[in-house]
């Protein structure tokens, strides 16, 4: 790794676990911190700043999809969630809630390195202050393509990692159709159709953030037999 060690956050109610992934983490390279519930979690991110969360979907009191929905509305935080539920509705609930990625247990752990890695290559690097902008126009929504910002009437609209991944996929193919197999390739997710589904998911979550009526979509619109395709004025 180049630069300062990510800054990761774990959140596990278990401690022995909270203790393994902690060390694991920091001999690759990382920076961790923990939190043992989402209350304990919520005090620590009031004060410090992280490059991603992984967190236990499965926790006393507040469940960490509940969190990841609350953080969703602040934060644009990376996260990804473990749990013990592997099923695919269950994936789905926690990609809708806003998780960039969602990991069953139990898991090894290099897999979970991956899927740490694969998401923090999704972020966009920061851009110089006179970079020129290149934007897209939504109707009163538009893209920076440049800074990855989404903004609604000079309102910012927070994205997820994969927002903003899937978002600079469609600005580099405009009013060009792109297959949910690519979406998932270029995602770096393994194939399957659990895994477009879950790009369904999170297009449907896009969409409500660009468009003004997302059962109706004007822009990110949905091209029979074909796949998604971003059609800005």
């Amino acid at each position: 790794m180049t630069g300062p060690a990510p800054h990761l956050l774990i959140v596990d109610d278990d401690e022995r676990i909270r203790g393994l992934l902690r060390k694991f983490l920091m001999r690759h390279g990382f920076l961790v911190s923990v939190a043992r519930d989402a209350a304990h979690a919520r005090r620590v991110l009031a004060g410090l700043d992280f490059d991603l969360i992984v967190m236990d979907v499965m926790m006393p009191g507040e469940s960490g999809i509940d969190l990841t929905r609350a953080l969703r509305e602040t934060h644009s935080t990376p996260i990804l969630l473990l749990t013990a539920r592997g099923e695919t509705p269950d994936r789905i609930e926690g990609l809708e809630a806003g998780a960039d990625d969602y990991l069953a247990k139990p898991f090894e752990p290099k897999e979970l390195l991956l899927r740490i890695n694969a998401i923090l290559r999704r972020m966009p690097e920061p851009e110089p202050d006179n970079a020129a902008p290149k934007v897209v126009q939504m109707g009163p929504v538009r893209y920076d393509i440049e800074r990855a910002e989404l903004s609604r009437g000079g309102t910012p609209i927070r994205l997820t990692a994969t927002e903003v991944q899937l978002m600079r996929i469609f600005a580099e193919n405009l009013r060009q159709p792109v297959t949910r197999t690519k979406l998932v390739e270029d995602l770096g997710r393994d194939g399957g159709q659990a895994q477009e589904r879950a790009v369904d998911v999170q297009i449907t979550r896009l969409r409500r953030k660009i468009e003004s009526d997302p059962k109706q979509p004007r822009y990110l619109q949905t091209v029979r037999g074909e796949g998604y395709m971003l059609s800005p004025d």
